[in-house]
């Protein structure tokens, strides 16, 4: 029957197999959000990046446990996938909550860290030159190297002699934007399987294996 012990058993592994890959899915996302930024390091898909991990972790405490039945194991578990599902809701939520105006200032902040040789990928990668029309070139933080060759990325047609590349502001804002709502959506969604996991723990735990001593039962 589907409410009895082995089915809650199978339902359990079958749910910490999916959270491996739930745990990959959230890994890859939160690499290819750090990695899009470029410039700028953003802490909070750090966050989406350390819940990931945590979750491959846990699920394979939790595949063992089930398998065994391990009362001890299976409370850990619980216990530490509830944490893990309020600190991965949370860092989710904040990552939707950003908006566009701090998106600016991360982005601004990531330029006057990187040195030039980032900068001239930045340009290059997104055909664009410099941070903002308002810093100068030669400005000791928000500076950026020569725009000549991108400039011929930009605008191929010579005919056009005050063609130039677009600053790289938009551009940035617009990766973070991606990076941040990618993150807080896939970790949002799944945040959700981890409190379906919990429940189902409880519920596993209160069941008699019917192949043990009945008198072991805890």
């Amino acid at each position: 029957m589907c409410g009895g012990f082995t089915c809650s058993k199978n339902a359990l592994i079958s749910l910490n197999v999916l959270y491996i890959v739930v745990a990959s899915i959230l890994i890859s996302v939160a690499v290819y959000g750090r990695a899009a930024s470029i410039v700028t390091n953003l802490p909070i898909i750090g966050g989406i990046l350390a819940c990931g991990i945590i979750l491959v972790l846990i699920s394979l405490l939790g595949l063992v446990g089930a398998v065994k039945h391990h009362q001890v194991m299976l409370f850990f578990y619980m216990v530490i996938l509830f944490l893990l599902f309020l600190i991965q809701f949370s860092v989710a939520c904040a990552c939707l909550g950003v908006n566009m105006e701090q998106q600016e200032q991360l982005a601004e902040q990531g330029w006057g860290r990187v040195d030039n040789t980032t900068k001239e990928e930045v340009q290059t990668q997104f055909r664009c030159c410099g941070f903002d029309e308002q810093y100068s070139a030669n400005d000791t933080k928000m500076g950026h190297p020569s725009c000549e060759e991108v400039n011929l990325l930009c605008c191929p047609s010579k005919a056009d002699i005050n063609c130039k590349c677009k600053p790289c502001m938009l551009k940035l804002q617009e990766t973070i934007n991606y990076a941040f709502k990618l993150c807080g959506w896939i970790g949002l969604f799944f945040s959700f399987t981890e409190f379906l996991g919990v429940w189902l723990t409880v519920r596993y735990r209160n069941q008699k294996d019917p192949r043990a001593n009945p008198s072991a039962f805890l």
